[in-house]
């Protein structure tokens, strides 16, 4: 099939009807899929895709991130992937997430020589040898919340907040994901398991910026780049006491002391919060953004 060195384009389809952001982390949030189709006539491009699903799945009861490569036979149709799950799942919910990615990709992406799945707990991703890839800071997709934020204060809330992602992700006990909050801000914010920890920062420094730019004065707001990802939810009038009961059933989430609060067990269920919120509005925005190269 050769290497691709061409810049290829993406489709975007958002699930709007039936499928929206929500608590459960097993819900479709954005696929997308490379135009490009596998030229297969014998079949080792399906064959090393089904391995490379096989080896990733089979890996996610034990990590929250694995990355590698299949290839077919004579080391030709080599595919390189992925998978990350949320840092507060438990292994048993990494798992069960990672498990359900390959039967989307295959039903929604076909045999597209690239595509990348986004699920509410986790993400895969593939692409062939040679593919060509964006920067780790490239804007992948977006959700941007209906709703305004009134009054004054609420930049300087969540200019604060959201700096406590790029501090939390960069410590030492971060490793590249972090839970929190500032003044009923709730944040979360996540890198890809191979970045290093500065490109890590840089990165959730990016998402921060474009949040505060692509969705202005929202009250909340998903930003996914194409190595990090970071959410944010504001409750002006308090945490609604509901919103509390749906915890996930993973463990693990970095717990931190931020500016004003400490959050304890709350901070396991800051995306979940934010999660929540989505459910009960229409988004005024969709980024329907062009994928060059990458996913």
């Amino acid at each position: 099939m050769g290497s691709f060195s061409l810049l290829f384009i993406f489709h975007l389809t958002l699930f709007t009807n039936h499928v929206v952001f929500s608590a459960d982390y097993t819900n479709l949030v954005y696929k997308g899929c490379a135009d490009q189709q596998f030229q297969d006539p014998t079949g080792v491009y399906t064959q090393s895709l089904k391995n490379l699903f096989d080896t990733l799945t089979s890996q996610s009861s034990s990590t929250k991130f694995y990355k590698t490569t299949t290839a077919g036979q004579g080391g030709q149709s080599a595919i390189i992937g992925l998978f990350q799950c949320r840092g507060d799942l438990s292994s048993n919910d990494c798992n069960n997430c990672v498990n359900k990615i390959p039967k989307i990709s295959q039903k929604l992406c076909a045999k597209a020589v690239a595509a990348r799945v986004q699920l509410g707990g986790c993400y895969l991703r593939y692409e062939v040898s040679g593919f060509r890839q964006v920067s780790a800071t490239e804007l992948i997709f977006k959700i941007c919340g209906s709703t305004q934020a009134s009054g004054t204060g609420f930049e300087d809330r969540l200019d604060t907040a959201l700096g406590e992602i790029a501090k939390g992700v960069g410590s030492s006990s971060g490793n590249g994901f972090y839970t929190g909050g500032y003044e009923s801000v709730y944040v979360l914010g996540q890198c890809e398991g191979d970045l290093a920890s500065a490109d890590c920062v840089d990165c959730v420094k990016t998402a921060s910026q474009r949040a505060k730019s692509e969705c202005s004065a929202c009250i909340s707001a998903q930003i996914y780049l194409q190595q990090c990802y970071i959410s944010y939810t504001y409750y002006p009038n308090g945490v609604p006491t509901k919103s509390l009961s749906s915890s996930p059933s993973g463990t693990g989430a970095n717990t931190q002391k931020t500016v004003a609060i400490v959050l304890g067990g709350i901070v396991g269920v800051g995306f979940l919060i934010a999660a929540s919120l989505f459910m009960k509005s229409a988004f005024k925005k969709r980024s329907r953004p062009k994928y060059v190269g990458g996913y």
